[in-house]
């Protein structure tokens, strides 16, 4: 055996206190409140603990069963509806004219005259109109002082239209049914639409004709057709037909089901002559 220094008893008890000191010591864990409660729970007897289970259940559904019916409640003060908004009409649908009379006398020459409308949008954005045409074609029309106006939603506006005889040859003595051919354009589409108006235009167009083209003979006219694809009438002069009865209902003869019988006469044979 070789070596340097003195040989120590391999038994030798080694001093606790040397060997404790030699290692250093990091960090100790601090008690916690779970564990205290943790002990402290189980220091309970069993009586107890079961009794406090019972009574934290109750207490979660008492509180359950209050805030329950506040969960479903409705929102005393809901968020604003904000609905999906309806299409732009179109200007023919909601735009009506009512004849209101005429605008004055004729002019010198007795060729032209005016008349009063009354014109209304029922709702949507606003609408431009131009008056194209009328009846006849003997006759020329625009509305005064220009040519195009514009009609809000909801605010009826009175419009003043100029009628003009061009050709007699072409008028009938009488009017029946006339109507204006209008131009209508709003948001949405352009449309050209025929308004057609009652008895009383008549009546004023009728007199217009009279006087500038005189007394003239009846003869067979054909009737006014516009040159717009739709038509409207003037609801105020042209009131709607009242609705039909139901129709009769018709029946046949009542046929005879007696079975009728006769009985043949007896035959009278002539007496012998004497």
């Amino acid at each position: 055996m070789s070596g340097i220094g003195p040989v120590e008893p391999a038994n030798e008890p080694v001093n606790s206190t040397d060997e404790e000191r030699s290692c250093d010591v990091v960090g100790t864990d601090a008690s916690r409140p779970g564990d205290r409660l943790a002990g402290h729970w189980s220091g309970l007897p069993a009586g107890r603990r079961r009794a406090v289970v019972a009574a934290a259940v109750i207490a979660v559904a008492a509180a359950s069963t209050l805030a329950l019916p506040q969960a479903l409640a409705p929102d005393p003060h809901p968020p604003p509806y904000d609905p999906v908004p309806a299409p732009t009409p179109w200007p023919a649908t909601v735009t009506a004219w009512h004849y209101l009379g005429p605008a004055g006398s004729l002019n010198s020459s007795g060729k032209t005259g005016r008349f009063r409308f009354a014109v209304t949008v029922e709702h949507g954005p606003a609408v431009t109109l131009r008056v194209a045409g009328t009846s006849y074609p003997g006759l020329t029309a625009r509305a005064v002082p220009g040519p195009a106006f514009t009609v809000p939603a909801g605010t009826p506006r009175g419009i003043t239209v100029e009628i003009t005889v061009s050709d007699c040859s072409a008028l009938p003595p009488e009017v029946d049914h006339p109507f204006l051919d209008v131009t209508l354009r709003n948001a949405r589409a352009i449309q050209r639409h025929s308004f057609i108006f009652g008895r009383a235009y008549a009546r004023d167009l009728s007199d217009l004709f009279r006087a500038a083209c005189g007394p003239r003979t009846a003869r067979s006219q054909p009737w006014p057709t516009g040159s717009a694809g739709s038509q409207n009438a003037d609801l105020g002069e042209n009131p709607p037909n009242p609705p039909r009865g139901a129709p009769a209902e018709t029946r046949h003869p009542r046929r005879h089901n007696k079975k009728v019988t006769s009985e043949p006469a007896p035959l009278t044979l002539p007496l012998p002559r004497a």
